[in-house]
């Protein structure tokens, strides 16, 4: 019976690993990949505008400067996602949110230092959400050319948060909180269930068979050791 359960347990740590060796995987997007790809490409398509409306309306030299720097920066970035998404043939969005929308709208109506003061605090609180998603893709994915577009946008929000805090007008203390992730379940149940989300090759039906055959494998060797002791 101790070699039947040292079999099973065996051959169950076995399965994760055999499902991360298929090929493959580079080709793949995940969620997160497509998450970037999308809020990549609603960051231009609210803040080339807001760029924009920045150059013509800021109330200083330095708001002018940065607001047409970002302006142009976003159509360099906006320029690599379209060519990304193209590779991959994801569809992106063609319209900013209804909330970037909004935040658009209150820059038109807003003038001197209050639109200099939204103009600065949205975009920086924007920049400082996407942040951390760029590096969680950049750290995690398989694919190579969501990897190349989480560096590039790395630079360039990098670069923007820069711009803005050299106007002197973004108080961190207002800041929105960025919620940390959820720490990682190591289980062996998230292994085979991440192995199957990502579709390396194998279906998840045939591990659960596999788990399944050898559950009822190794029960019907146990009662045969049991039936010939008594």
């Amino acid at each position: 019976m101790a070699a039947v359960l040292v079999g099973l347990v065996a051959g169950l740590l076995a399965l994760p690993g055999a499902a991360l060796a298929q090929p493959s995987g580079a080709t793949q997007l995940a969620a997160t990949d497509i998450q970037l790809l999308n809020g990549v490409r609603l960051a231009g398509l609210w803040e080339i505008p807001a760029g924009v409306l920045a150059a013509e309306k800021g109330s200083t030299q330095r708001v002018r400067e940065v607001g047409a720097e970002i302006a142009d920066q976003h159509i360099e970035l906006d320029l690599l996602v379209v060519e990304a998404a193209n590779e991959l043939g994801v569809e992106l969005p063609t319209d900013p949110t209804p909330t970037q929308q909004g935040w658009v709208d209150e820059m038109k109506v807003a003038e001197g230092a209050r639109f200099d003061r939204i103009f600065v605090e949205r975009l920086r609180a924007a920049h400082g959400n996407i942040f951390p998603v760029i590096g969680a893709v950049r750290a995690s994915t398989r694919n190579d050319v969501v990897r190349q577009l989480a560096q590039d946008a790395n630079g360039f929000v990098q670069t923007h948060m820069s711009l803005l805090e050299s106007t002197g007008l973004v108080r961190y203390g207002e800041l929105p909180p960025v919620p940390l992730p959820a720490p990682p379940d190591d289980s062996l149940l998230a292994a085979v269930q991440a192995n199957a989300e990502i579709n390396n090759g194998i279906n998840s039906t045939a591990i659960w068979v596999v788990l399944i055959g050898a559950l009822a494998l190794g029960t019907a060797a146990t009662f045969a050791v049991f039936r010939r002791r008594y």
